[in-house]
C-alpha cells in the first residue's frame, strides 16, 4: 500500500467521536485528498508513503471550520464601536443611520475588484489560525444586484485561497431603506425575486434569515424558509441574539442546520433545537463587543445533548474579528465551555451547522484538511492568544503551509 501522505508522531485529536480527546503517538495517512486511516501509530497498517510529515509530537486536529461570517462587506465602522464604548446602545447607533444600513450603503458602492482582494485578505488571516472551511454570507446588499455579486465573489474566494468556501444567502439581514415601513413586502422581493436568481445562478449553500425585535419575525422569516425549501436550499437562522422572541423555536420548525447567537433563548427553545437536531453555533465576540449580559444556556444545551459550534461571526459592525482560536478562547471564558466543547465547536460540529459530513473530522473518508499545531493539548489553543501557533496546514492531502511559532509546549 501506498499514500500521497502520512502525518507521524502526532498527539491526534480526531474528532471522530467529538470528544476531543487525545491519541498520543498516532498517524494519518492520505491518499487522493482523503483520509485513508487514522489512529495509535503502533495499529496502523502496512504501506509506504510519498511524502512523510512528522509532527514531533504535536497536536494534530482537522482543519478548523468558521460556520458562521459576513466577511464581504465595503467599509468599516469603527466609529461606531467608539460611540458604543461611550455608552450609545445598538438601537440607537441604527437609529442615526448606523449599523447594517451603514454597511448595506458601504458595499453598494464598493466594486466587485474591491470586494474580493478585500475578502481575500481576510479569509487568509483565518487561514492563519488554522481555518481550512469558511462560510460567507451576503446580506450586506439587500438589492438583486448587490446580493448577486456577494454571493459570486464568495465563490472565487476558494480557487483564491485555497480555503473551502460554503456561501449562504442572507436577503432577510434587514430592511433596507428604500423598503421602510414594508417589511413583508420586502420579504416578498427577497422570496419572488432575489432567491429564485441566486438559486438559478447556483450561488447558495443555504439560507439564512435575521430573526429578532429589531429585524424579521417568527411568520416573515417562515416566508422565506418556505421559499429555500422550494427551491431544496437548507436554512439556518440568526436567533434570540437580542431579546426571547422565539426564534429558534422557528428555526427548530423547518429543521435548520443551525441556530445562531442564542444570547437570550430559553428552555423551550433548548427543548426545541435537542428535538430538531439543529446545531446551536455560539459567537462569543459578538456578545463581547456588545457588552451583552445574557449568555446562551449552554449548561441546558449542554445537558440536551444539542450540539454547540463556535464561528467568529466576523462582520465589520459586532464582530469585527477574524481569529478563530481567539472566539474558542472567549467560548471558554465567557460560555463556559471546556477546551475540549471548543474545539469540538469549531470542528466537527461546526461542520455539521453546514451540513458537511466530510470535513471537522479525521476519519476513512473525510477531507484531508488538517493542522498540525505548536500545542500539546486542546487547551493551549484557548490559552495562548495572538500568538501563532499554526506548524503545518494540510489541504485536501497538500501540505500548503508551515509556521515557525514556537508558542506550544510539544516536544
Amino acid at each position: 500500500m501506498t499514500w500521497d501522505l502520512l502525518v507521524t508522531g502526532a498527539r491526534l485529536a480526531s474528532m471522530a467521536d467529538g470528544t476531543g480527546g487525545v491519541v498520543d503517538d498516532a498517524a494519518v495517512a492520505v491518499s487522493q485528498g482523503r483520509v485513508v486511516w487514522a489512529g495509535a501509530g503502533s495499529e496502523r497498517p502496512g504501506g509506504e508513503a510519498r511524502e512523510v510529515l512528522e509532527a514531533g509530537g504535536r497536536l494534530v486536529t482537522p482543519g478548523l471550520v468558521d460556520c458562521h461570517t459576513h466577511l464581504l462587506f465595503g467599509g468599516h465602522r469603527a466609529h461606531e464601536y467608539g460611540r458604543r464604548l461611550a455608552g450609545a446602545a445598538y438601537q440607537e447607533v441604527a437609529e442615526a443611520g448606523g449599523g447594517i444600513m451603514a454597511t448595506v450603503r458601504a458595499t453598494r458602492a464598493a466594486s466587485s475588484a474591491s470586494l474580493l482582494a478585500a475578502g481575500i485578505e481576510r479569509v487568509r488571516a483565518l487561514a492563519e489560525g488554522g481555518v481550512t472551511t469558511v462560510e460567507v454570507k451576503s446580506g450586506y446588499g439587500l438589492d438583486l444586484d448587490t446580493e448577486l455579486r456577494l454571493l459570486r465573489t464568495a465563490r472565487l474566494l476558494g480557487a483564491e485561497t485555497g480555503v473551502r468556501v460554503v456561501t449562504t444567502f442572507l436577503g432577510a439581514h434587514a430592511v433596507p431603506e428604500e423598503w421602510a415601513g414594508r417589511a413583508d413586502e420586502y420579504v416578498a422581493f427577497v422570496c419572488e425575486e432575489v432567491l429564485p436568481a441566486v438559486a438559478a445562478e447556483g450561488l447558495a449553500d443555504a439560507v439564512d434569515a435575521f430573526c429578532d425585535s429589531v429585524a424579521f419575525s417568527a411568520a416573515q422569516v417562515a416566508s422565506v424558509f418556505a421559499a429555500a425549501r422550494a427551491f431544496g436550499l437548507p436554512v439556518k437562522l440568526h436567533a434570540d441574539q437580542l431579546s426571547q422572541f422565539g426564534a429558534a423555536e422557528v428555526a427548530a420548525r423547518f429543521g435548520a442546520l443551525s441556530a445562531d447567537h442564542l444570547e437570550h433563548a430559553g428552555p423551550e427553545a433548548v427543548g426545541a433545537l435537542a428535538e430538531s437536531g439543529t446545531v446551536a453555533v455560539l459567537l462569543p465576540v459578538a456578545a463581547y463587543v456588545l457588552g451583552e449580559v445574557s449568555r446562551p444556556p449552554v449548561a441546558l444545551l449542554r445537558a440536551a445533548g444539542v450540539p454547540m459550534a463556535v464561528a467568529t461571526d466576523a462582520n465589520p459592525g459586532t464582530s469585527p474579528a477574524f481569529s478563530l482560536p481567539i472566539a474558542m478562547h472567549m467560548a471558554c471564558r465567557l460560555f463556559g465551555l471546556t477546551p475540549e466543547e471548543a474545539l469540538a465547536g469549531a470542528t466537527c460540529h461546526a461542520a455539521r451547522a453546514l451540513g458537511l459530513s466530510d470535513v471537522g473530522v479525521l476519519g476513512p473518508g473525510a477531507a484531508a484538511d488538517l493542522v498540525v499545531w505548536d500545542a500539546a493539548e486542546p487547551v493551549e489553543l484557548v490559552y495562548w492568544m495572538g500568538l501563532p501557533l499554526v506548524h503545518a496546514v494540510v489541504r485536501a492531502g497538500q501540505v500548503t503551509g508551515q509556521g515557525s511559532g514556537e508558542g506550544g509546549t510539544a516536544g
